[in-house]
């Protein structure tokens, strides 16, 4: 007894905020409830918020402790507090069937236990205690995501609570074949992930990449699905995202039944989806509810915004710098007009636009809703008209930039959106100085740089590089679902054929 004599003398002389090393072996709980409960306030700093409550149990001194900022109340009332008060000569094991009760002997899974939200309950001469899962849960209603609205599907999303996220996928995709492991991330946080995957298609050697590099991660701290991107994707330098970001169960089932993994965090509503491509980033739920013809021209229109969004400014300053003889003579007399009262550069006009719409964007997302909203109306129509007839910018540039704008906001995901953004910039640099050939020269390390980008061994300019023409019928345009018969091969899943090739069997000839 006197290992557990220095540690309760050490636990009161010890202050909150001190350092706390945990012991190489578990320490094994004693007879005793005071010496058991000391180790608990000093493991747990003597924090505040943890709560002791005497509960004798058939004669028998007994002691429960629980953190009350993580605990439901409600459960260890009538679930805890209750049974013992009308206990009738039955063993702790049945009074609390009702809760998931485990039986330990060592301290340190009782500290880890309180962490998580569940009590724990000491009786007096004995050195077992029961950790009862009494933890809160805290939850909004599942709604449609605000930045994954559609049309044409349900309108829920995932939200912060992993068990419901999960229900969500399950309830979309009945198979036995949908597999779920669960991982830890975070000295401190213990920050619960979750992969998902149907286990007869998806790549076994995918599924294994993503477990090791989610084992990979060693860090104090993993609060959000940004520092799993981080830590797990393969070019952390390039300004393109690697991983789907996505709130919507049905945009997760179905790159799941591709042989995509989809990886799930505690307290993010956000789903990561591994490996992926360029052009997913422009696929949206809508493309695939509606008449396959309109969802082809939407995605072009689509695909188009992504090059003039960051090329545009680039072109127009590239011509009225270099090449303005390309122009017909009236537009070139429009434009020179309007470039009359201007004593800047178009690179000097196009970085005080572009910088002065980041302003209003972000001071729009950082505002309340009804405030932001009036930002961006007002400042946009107010500030674009000064600094027009202050003689600062031309009405031509107001055009381009405005124009810019509207285009990068067609981006479904929101992170392409904001790399689109910022391409933008050393592109209209490059134009500045070289004009046309700059503009050439920086398109043509932008295609290399895509080629070379891999998202966890998948070539992220997939089906282009390498060409694979099969699967050019979801790229550009959409075609027919009954023509879509064949996964992709970018995730190299076990099974290609998606559905028969008889799906409109019954279909009759009119001879």
């Amino acid at each position: 007894m006197s290992l557990y004599r220095k540690l309760l003398r050490a636990a009161r002389n010890s202050g909150p905020g001190e350092n706390f090393h945990e012991p190489e072996n578990s320490l094994q709980a004693s007879d005793s409830i005071a010496i058991n409960i000391g180790y608990l306030h000093h493991s747990l700093c003597h924090t505040e918020d943890m709560k002791q409550k005497p509960l004798p149990f058939a004669g028998t001194d007994g002691m429960l402790v629980y953190l009350e900022s993580l605990v439901d109340q409600d459960k260890i009332q009538l679930h805890v507090i209750q049974p013992l008060h009308e206990n009738t000569g039955q063993e702790p094991d049945n009074l609390f069937n009702i809760l998931e009760t485990t039986r330990e002997t060592a301290l340190d899974n009782a500290v880890k236990a309180l962490i998580l939200g569940k009590c724990v309950y000491f009786l007096e001469g004995l050195q077992e205690f029961y950790i009862l899962a009494t933890e809160a849960v805290c939850k909004r209603s599942v709604e449609e995501p605000e930045n994954e609205g559609v049309i044409r599907d349900p309108h829920y999303g995932f939200i912060e609570v992993l068990n419901v996220n999960l229900f969500l996928i399950r309830k979309l995709i009945a198979s036995p074949y949908l597999t779920v492991r669960y991982y830890k991330a975070g000295t401190h946080t213990q920050t619960r992930i979750a992969i998902v995957y149907m286990k007869n298609i998806a790549n076994a050697e995918l599924v294994q990449e993503v477990e090791e590099r989610i084992r990979a991660i060693s860090t104090d701290t993993v609060l959000t699905t940004g520092i799993i991107q981080e830590m797990t994707e393969d070019h952390p330098f390039s300004m393109f995202p690697q991983h789907l970001a996505t709130e919507r169960p049905d945009r997760t089932a179905s790159n799941i039944m591709e042989g995509r993994v989809a990886i799930l965090t505690e307290g993010s509503p956000t789903v990561l989806i591994v490996p992926v491509t360029f052009f997913a980033f422009y696929q949206s739920p809508d493309d695939y509810n509606g008449r396959w013809i309109v969802s082809s021209f939407v995605r072009m229109i689509r695909m188009f915004s992504f090059l003039l969004a960051f090329t545009l400014p680039a072109i127009y300053i590239g011509t009225v710098s270099f090449h303005p003889d390309i122009l017909p003579l009236e537009l070139v007399h429009t434009i020179k007009s309007s470039l009359e009262r201007v004593p800047f550069p178009a690179i000097v006009e196009a970085m005080l636009l572009e910088l002065i719409f980041e302003l209003l964007r972000e001071a729009g997302i950082r505002l309340p809703s009804r405030v932001g909203q009036t930002i961006g109306i007002v400042g946009g129509l107010v500030i674009g008209d000064a600094i027009v007839r202050a003689g600062l910018v031309s009405y031509t540039m107001i055009i381009v930039v405005s124009l810019t704008a509207i285009a990068s906001f067609l981006v479904p995901s929101h992170e392409m959106s904001s790399a689109v953004r910022i391409l933008r910039f050393p592109l209209m640099i490059a134009a500045s100085i070289f004009g046309y050939v700059g503009i050439a020269f920086g398109l043509m390390l932008l295609t290399i740089h895509l080629c070379k980008l891999e998202s966890y061994g998948t070539p992220y300019f997939s089906p282009f590089a390498p060409l694979r023409i099969k699967d050019m019928k979801d790229v550009f345009v959409r075609f027919p679902s009954w023509l879509l018969n064949a996964r992709p091969h970018d995730a190299n899943p076990k099974i290609m054929k998606q559905e028969e090739a008889t799906s409109r069997s019954w279909k009759r000839d009119e001879d």
